[in-house]
């Protein structure tokens, strides 16, 4: 019998740099990973090989530079003023390419904040605040002067930054500081929005398009190289980028669903095992201390294989076992599982096993295996992810 479930092992890497052949050096250190005198182990058909997003693109050098972006937005935006809606808060993610889109523009930039929170939960207010004083405000939408006045000077309690302070400093004479949780909002200042939502962008865009607005998304600038060896991204653009150094970011990959055809077949070859594989990035959960989500990338997973597609079919063991009745409920929870292709996926026996895409629960506990500090991890293998209790 077997006594271990699903098992998640990080696989270090030596470290790689543009051009590098990942295909090969992912294969090569798997296979001598599993022949460890350490924690040895064998490929079984259905085992899973997540690789991080950040190492795919480092490997095509997909890299552009605040200059990069700067131009881009000049050629997309026209003329004049523009306002830049719900970016979120983050050095990381977001403070470079503010700099390179507010080069780019040819007049002022009206920031608008989304309050009391940006979209994946960094607070501008502080929630008590929020609830006591927001009857304070003139109206739904304000600007920074009554934004200090109001609620004082707010610093984020991980990294100790204003960051409307932050923001407003990357140009103080061209940038106003402006908040309201209505993308129309936007059109007090200008009819030409950059939509820097991340989940919501479409609908946002969608919004200011049907109201005559002139809308681009990070996902537009940045779809197509500026220049001869510029990184860019045809489907994503700037969405899902991170910070390199003080001139550059690294976008998402590109052709993440070719990469990981091609890494199939290789491990194919080599195991003989039909093995999936995924590209993730950040997985899709929340952290209940600070109520921040973890997801600033557009999505979990770029690229997948086609075994990964769909959502999970699983029993909810400890209802049946509570409910087995006169049954055993060994022998119960074994029926259940046995006959869950003709479940019904909302019925009593499914309760509480949330509806969520595999490629975002796998996504999600690569990104937990790897982490994102000192690890070097950035390959993870998952045995036993599809395995049930009857399976020995």
């Amino acid at each position: 019998m077997r006594y271990v479930g699903t098992v998640s092992r990080g696989i270090r890497l030596p470290v790689v740099t543009s051009g590098a052949d990942i295909i090969t050096i992912i294969a090569d250190r798997l296979i001598e990973a599993s022949r460890s005198e350490n924690d040895p182990f064998c490929f079984r058909d259905r085992d899973i090989i997540g690789v991080t997003e950040s190492l795919v693109a480092r490997s095509q050098g997909n890299y552009v530079t605040i200059d990069d972006i700067a131009e881009d937005v000049c050629r997309r935006v026209p003329e004049g003023d523009a306002a830049l809606v719900f970016p979120i808060l983050s050095r990381n993610r977001f403070y470079q390419l503010l700099r390179g889109i507010a080069a780019g523009i040819r007049g002022k930039l009206h920031i608008v904040f989304s309050y009391p929170s940006d979209e994946v939960g960094n607070r501008i207010v502080d929630p008590e605040d929020f609830y006591l004083k927001s009857a304070k405000l003139s109206g739904e939408c304000f600007g920074e002067d009554e934004y200090y006045s109001v609620f004082g000077e707010y610093r984020h309690p991980f990294t100790g930054i204003d960051y409307v302070r932050l923001y407003k400093e990357v140009d103080p004479l061209r940038i106003s500081v402006h908040f309201a949780n209505n993308p129309l909002a936007a059109l007090e200042f200008s009819n030409t929005v950059i939509v820097a939502s991340i989940h919501s962008r479409r609908l946002h865009r969608d919004i200011l398009r049907n109201a005559g607005a002139y809308a681009v998304t990070l996902e537009d600038i940045c779809s197509e190289p500026v220049r001869e060896g510029a990184g860019f991204n045809e489907e994503y653009g700037l969405l899902g980028s991170n910070y390199t150094n003080d001139t550059s970011v690294k976008l998402f990959p590109r052709n993440s669903g070719e990469f990981v055809r091609k890494l199939q077949e290789e491990l194919i070859r080599r195991t003989g095992r039909k093995i999936e594989v995924l590209v993730y990035g950040d997985g899709a959960f929340k952290d209940p201390v600070c109520g921040i989500w973890e997801l600033a990338d557009p999505v979990v997973s770029p690229g997948y294989t086609d075994g990964l597609e769909g959502m999970p079919k699983e029993v909810k063991f400890k209802y049946v076992a509570d409910n087995a009745g006169d049954k055993d409920p060994s022998e119960a929870v074994r029926e259940a599982i046995a006959s869950k292709n003709r479940l019904d996926r909302f019925g009593h026996s499914t309760l509480g096993t949330t509806p969520r895409r595999l490629t975002d629960l796998i996504g999600s506990l690569c990104d937990l295996t790897s982490g994102s500090g000192d690890k070097g991890t950035p390959v993870v293998h998952i045995q036993g992810y599809f395995d049930s209790y009857l399976d020995d």
